[in-house]
């Protein structure tokens, strides 16, 4: 579980230098930030700090994130454009992830190699998570990015506004279960498409 959690945040988060990359932005490549050595994406807070105090605080909820890949959306042909598809890339890396391994688990399972097919199980459900979660429209997670694409005027200003609360945001719906609620289906019905479980 811990493996296929690490390998599927250093492959979302280099999917979004790769994204940025592509449309001429190399703030990421220069920052050494297109490569699987994890130690590149480590945030010593988010990753190592925050988790373990939370998990030693028996608290109901664990939250964590890599280090932030960083870009400059003043590269961007569309600077608009260019912030969404930057901020879909790690989610729908998470989504394709998902399906490669969900194909090889009913591959794999009419073989009996069961050690093989819970690790894919497991590397499938934990990229369903990341894509869903990060795909929630609250600052910074991902899907803030593609609404800032779509929002126009003041309705943008207002949104723009929520930034400076959203781990605050983040950790209160996930404390009341709110995210559960809402997403849980949306992870359960993909993982029931892809797996046969739900």
């Amino acid at each position: 579980m811990f493996a296929a959690f690490i390998f599927s945040i250093i492959l979302h988060e280099v999917a979004h230098g790769y994204a940025a990359y592509r449309l001429g932005d190399p703030t990421a490549k220069f920052s050494n930030r297109i490569t699987l050595n994890p130690l590149a994406h480590i945030d010593l807070v988010g990753s190592i700090l925050l988790p373990l105090a939370l998990l030693f605080s028996h608290s109901p909820v664990v939250l964590g994130w890599a280090k932030p890949v960083p870009f400059n959306p003043y590269y961007f042909r569309d600077r608009r454009k260019g912030i969404m598809i930057v901020g879909a890339a790690g989610p729908l890396t998470n989504f394709c992830l998902a399906l490669v391994t969900a194909l090889l688990f009913r591959l794999v399972m009419p073989w009996g190699g069961e050690a093989v097919a819970l690790f894919l199980a497991y590397f499938c459900v934990t990229n369903v998570a990341l894509g869903v979660f990060n795909m929630v429209p609250v600052p910074p997670l991902d899907g803030s990015r593609v609404l800032y694409g779509l929002l126009r005027g003041e309705w943008l200003e207002r949104y723009m506004r929520l930034e400076p609360y959203g781990f605050i945001i983040i950790f209160a719906l996930l404390w009341l279960g709110v995210l559960d609620l809402v997403m849980g289906p949306i992870a359960r019905a993909l993982l029931q498409l892809l797996l046969g479980i739900g």
